[in-house]
């Protein structure tokens, strides 16, 4: 691991523990200042909803201007609306604002995951980013209990709380970052700075990265990788699905304590990086991907079927081996089929259709549960997931990425 990977994983860490604070306070707030349950749930839905509309023009403006540059501004930008979040008299600015913040959260994902793209070598890319994902599950781990610990001293302490660690991933981000991770990015002298890393580790690029050339457009969008996205888009779907729902369902079955499904879930995310990590490369990204899409639909299957606290484990583990697989190989295969520069595109593409599916799932399931109850709902939901290798092999054949 070299010393910009590690900085990277602490700038991501950063990044969720700030915003993992933030998201599961906001509605006690809301709920505070007098809006109901439904408005208080739209915070959540307006954030990733506006995250995903906006990644497919947000993701490539990080390859014209500098991924570095990118994550600068956003983190001094999510600075300020974090403080502006501590005053604000109501909760129909608040639900406006998080409007604007998913925008630009969703330049700093596509930013953060462009470069750290191209910082890890290409032979080790679906274990790199794999690892570096794992700076988020901690994180989503750690962050709730520090946010609410905090919000005991008050909604606008916890803002400014944020509103700090903002700033702290800004200076993580001018002082730790050095370049745009290997993407050419042109200087004021017109020439293209920063080394691509397949060249600095003596590896030749790939015929599918190609590092010259006219600059990006600052808005491209990378259809292409959206259409091929539209799979792991119905895997999301179930995983929005489960973090909405699966509390409920563990208390329905009297099962305790009723977060053991999602502890189940990122306890295999875990252990199946760190086991598995260091072979998604040597065995192909594309054959470790098919494998990966029939485990969610499985665990889905056994989960609503499930009637036993060993049973809602056993379901959550191979769901979440799936699952925790499936976004970094899916963006390794992505990557070596798509131009350095467009990486930045590419992540905002694989955002748009990954947020969209989470943002879907936690908010249309709770209709289908009430009218047919759990088991109906995630039987539904596995049958989604299970279209997504259908969808995946019919999209690759479109785009015409290479299957080898």
């Amino acid at each position: 691991m070299t010393p910009r990977f590690l900085v990277m994983c602490g700038f991501s860490f950063t990044v969720f523990v700030s915003i993992f604070q933030l998201l599961p306070a906001a509605p006690y707030h809301i709920l505070d200042l007098g809006g109901s349950p439904a408005v208080a749930g739209l915070f959540l839905g307006l954030l990733t909803y506006s995250s995903a509309l906006s990644a497919l023009v947000t993701g490539p403006i990080g390859d014209r201007v500098g991924q570095r540059r990118v994550l600068i501004v956003v983190s001094l930008v999510l600075a300020g609306l974090s403080t502006l979040y501590a005053f604000v008299p109501g909760y129909g600015l608040l639900l406006a604002l998080v409007v604007i913040h998913g925008v630009f959260w969703s330049a700093l994902l596509a930013a953060s995951g462009a470069y750290m793209t191209s910082v890890v070598p290409a032979g080790r890319r679906a274990e790199g980013l794999g690892y570096w994902g794992l700076a988020s599950v901690v994180a989503i781990g750690v962050a709730p209990p520090l946010g609410f610990w905090v919000y005991r001293f008050g909604w606008a302490a916890l803002c400014l709380e944020i509103a700090a660690l903002n700033l702290l991933m800004a200076g993580i981000a001018y002082k730790g970052i050095n370049g745009d991770g290997g993407v050419p990015v042109e200087n004021s002298g017109g020439r293209a700075s920063a080394i691509p890393p397949e060249f600095s580790t003596g590896t030749p690029p790939s015929p599918f990265q190609p590092t010259g050339g006219p600059p990006s457009p600052l808005i491209s969008i990378e259809w292409r990788v959206l259409l091929l996205s539209l799979g792991v888009g119905l895997v999301s779907f179930a995983y929005g699905s489960l973090t909405s729902f699966s509390a409920l369902y563990a208390d329905e079955l009297g099962v305790t304590p009723n977060s053991v499904i999602l502890t189940s879930m990122a306890a295999a995310i875990l252990v199946a990086r760190l086991s598995v990590g260091r072979l998604l490369d040597r065995i192909g990204h594309r054959r470790v991907l098919l494998h990966c899409f029939v485990l969610p639909p499985v665990g889905l299957v056994m989960l609503a079927l499930a009637g036993s606290r060993t049973a809602l484990i056993f379901a959550a583990l191979v769901f979440g081996a799936g699952f925790g697989l499936l976004f970094p190989t899916h963006t390794a295969y992505v990557m070596s089929n798509v131009s350095v520069k467009r990486h930045g595109a590419a992540f905002g593409a694989m955002l748009a259709a990954f947020d969209t599916g989470i943002g879907t799932g936690s908010s249309a399931l709770g209709w289908v549960i009430g009218q047919f109850g759990f088991r109906v709902a995630f039987l539904a939901v596995a049958g989604l997931a299970a279209l997504a290798m259908p969808v995946f092999l019919f999209a690759e054949k479109r785009v015409g990425f290479r299957t080898t």
